[in-house]
């Protein structure tokens, strides 16, 4: 079975609220439980620093954030979850990104833009206010999702643009120094539930319209009954679709729950009786994890020791990762230095994938020889994950058939010889890399 990394960054930021919990950390638990995933979660505290200068802040938010993941049921044996500060190879992989990342392609990243803009508009310096972590925002993003390998990064479409700047800087990193990154792809789950909000608008802190994902029963009840509804008395019929309070009864409803609820608006629910049966309903979902949160708030060694275990279990593939690309941009053991001539030779004796994208959209790569003359000629494949898995597997020794023309990986036809090249002329090109 192919294995399907999936990374997800948690801000550690504000407090959670019920359109956080079903947008976000319910589907993303969920998600973690599949066959053939590998799931990892991290708490966003470097990036926490561009937006706060508090420290207290930053200290309560990721003890918060932390309990909440954990109270809402994420199995620490399951997945890998831990805190972005202690992966230091995090930050040195950032300054070796940083290194090929270009200015132009930093300084189209939406939130850079957007503060350039502002300051535009207000007639002072463009720049003015701009720190350099909100500008290399980007690089330290493109570090986090590079160095775990992740395949597919769950993102709002807000953010897709971070994950195309880091297939762009891992692309950079790959012509420059070999095949060592993975090409992430952006996630974006449309099914993905937006609650609504106290006044009918998204639930969003900006607006000022959340409900605490953990607020006690009555502070829950209060602001539940506070939501806004039309001026239909009861008895008269009521419009499910467009009422915030059907929606988030919706939201943590089954199917036939929900469409009993429908069938009472039809019917002319009081209002106040369907905001008593949205409180219980939330209620009876949210109080086992409400209590195990407050556990966990009031004994934060537990949290850490998840923390720690989580950073070690990490640490364990960042490491000797990051081992091979100080190797692979030049951070070497002076002891082991070749003179000039032996590395040129060694050069030319190694042949070189390439990867690429046609006009048509499709991946595609190709074996070319040292002297450089085409020996193979990849398939079109419908991502860069399935051509550089490709890759890997070839490079890695994976055994193939030749079929006519045909290189026959695992029953699939992953590439074609070039002409007048041997399946003999193939494996010991192929020889070079395993030596």
């Amino acid at each position: 079975m192919t294995v399907q990394r999936v990374l997800t960054g948690i801000t550690t930021s504000g407090t959670p609220h019920l359109g956080n919990y079903a947008g976000a950390i319910r589907p993303a638990i969920a998600a973690s439980r599949h066959p053939g995933v590998e799931s990892f979660y991290f708490l966003a505290d470097y990036h926490a620093l561009i937006k706060t200068t508090d420290p207290l802040r930053v200290q309560r938010s990721t003890l918060e954030i932390a309990a909440t993941w954990l109270a809402a049921g994420l199995d620490t044996d399951r997945v890998w979850f831990y805190r972005q500060s202690d992966i230091p190879e995090i930050p040195e992989l950032t300054w070796l990104l940083t290194c090929v990342a270009g200015k132009g392609l930093l300084n189209r990243a939406h939130a850079y833009k957007a503060a350039v803009d502002r300051n535009t508009a207000d007639g002072v310096d463009p720049d003015a206010g701009v720190n350099m972590g909100l500008y290399m925002y980007p690089v330290l993003m493109a570090a986090d999702i590079l160095m775990f390998k992740a395949h597919s990064v769950p993102v709002g479409r807000d953010q897709i643009q971070h994950i195309e700047m880091a297939r762009d800087i891992a692309g950079s990193f790959n012509h420059l120094y070999g095949e060592h990154f993975v090409l992430p792809e952006a996630a974006i789950d449309a099914s993905v539930a937006t609650l609504p909000g106290l006044d009918g608008r998204k639930m969003s802190k900006s607006y000022d319209n959340t409900i605490p994902l953990f607020a006690t029963p009555a502070e829950l009840k209060k602001l539940i009954f506070s939501i806004v509804t039309d001026s239909k008395a009861p008895g008269e019929p009521k419009d499910a679709d467009g009422s915030a309070l059907f929606e988030l009864y919706q939201a943590f409803a089954t199917a036939e729950e929900t469409r009993a609820m429908r069938t009472a608006f039809d019917e002319g629910i009081a209002w106040g009786e369907a905001k008593q049966a949205l409180f219980e309903k939330i209620e009876a979902t949210v109080a086992p994890m409400r209590e195990h949160y407050q556990a966990l708030i009031a004994e934060p060694a537990r949290i850490e020791k998840h923390l720690h275990e989580g950073a070690a279990k990490a640490r364990a593939i960042a490491t000797p990762f990051l081992a091979e690309l100080r190797h692979a941009v030049g951070l070497r053991n002076l002891a082991a230095v070749a003179r000039p001539a032996a590395v040129e030779k060694a050069k030319a004796a190694l042949p070189q994938f390439k990867q690429y994208r046609e006009t048509d959209g499709r991946f595609h790569f190709k074996l070319v020889a040292a002297d450089g003359r085409l020996l193979l000629q990849g398939e079109g494949f419908a991502s860069p994950r399935e051509a550089g898995s490709a890759v890997s597997a070839l490079k890695q020794g994976a055994a193939f058939a030749v079929e006519g023309t045909k290189v026959v990986v695992d029953g699939q036809a992953v590439a074609a010889l070039a002409e007048d090249v041997t399946p003999d002329d193939l494996r010991e090109a192929l020889a070079a890399f395993a030596a």
